[in-house]
């Protein structure tokens, strides 16, 4: 079962997402040789992404043992606004003693097809490097990592990373990486995302969400029956993140909250 927990503000909200985050880190690191982090894009993160910049969570994080993915990315140049990499390198990556080896950017100035089949091969060589780097990127389905934590945001319209409502394709339901061409609404199309395979394979999950236009979404999607239906035509995209052994922790705020009360 998710756990949810709620919180005054987003200040308060972020603290103690990088509080935990740290946490875990540590006991990745106490159990295996790597902590694997996947962040998210958008507003939501960034005051946590702050807050990992700072001396009193640099010290706690072993960032030499820690590899940095992400969980969706704009096809724009890394160093061009949009780009989800530009925003975390910015807000942290740039200012903790992580090896540039160990963060792992989707090459978003490729276009989406190629990004995803480069980053396909980036996740098969990482989850098996004692074996041969070959992968078939024709049915984009290699082995990937077991992630540690992945960090997650929620739309209004229940989307999470670059997840859309609309038909699921076979793409998406065998694959590890997707290319995502098509517009959705007013959001630019050109993305390339990871898929549920592989959020569902993590260890932990944070959802961060704000704001009371999450509200329904949010209650949706922590309430509703898994709807066969729902999850087929892809309408609510989070709701297809249930780990097959792993946490799903959301973190929200009181305005995002205010049908759970």
């Amino acid at each position: 079962m998710p756990r949810l927990l709620i919180f005054e503000d987003y200040e308060s909200l972020s603290r103690v997402a990088v509080e935990m985050l740290v946490f875990h880190a540590r006991n990745a690191l106490a159990q295996r040789e790597t902590f694997t982090l996947v962040l998210s894009g958008g507003s939501t993160p960034q005051r946590l992404f702050e807050f990992l910049a700072r001396a009193e969570y640099i010290e706690q994080i072993s960032w030499p043992q820690t590899h940095v993915f992400w969980g969706d990315e704009r096809c724009v140049p890394p160093d061009q606004p949009g780009s989800n990499y530009k925003q975390a390198y910015d807000a942290f990556l740039s200012k903790v003693p992580i090896p540039p080896a160990n963060i792992h950017r989707i090459r978003g100035e490729l276009p989406p097809e190629t990004a995803a089949e480069d980053y396909t091969r980036q996740l098969h060589e990482f989850a098996t490097p004692d074996r041969s780097s070959a992968v078939n990127t024709a049915d984009l389905s290699g082995a990937v990592p077991r992630f540690d934590l992945v960090l997650l945001g929620l739309g209004n319209d229940g989307h999470t990373a670059s997840l859309f409502p609309g038909p699921i394709t076979e793409q998406e339901l065998s694959a590890s990486v997707i290319p995502v061409t098509a517009h959705y609404e007013d959001r630019p199309a050109n993305r390339v995302s990871l898929t549920p395979r592989v959020f569902n394979a993590a260890r932990q999950i944070f959802f961060l969400a704000t704001g009371a236009s999450k509200a329904e979404t949010l209650h949706t999607i922590l309430n509703a029956p898994l709807d066969p239906v729902l999850l087929q035509t892809n309408r609510f995209p989070a709701q297809r993140i249930q780990p097959t052994d792993g946490q799903v922790t959301w973190f929200v705020d009181r305005a995002a909250a205010r049908l759970e009360q």
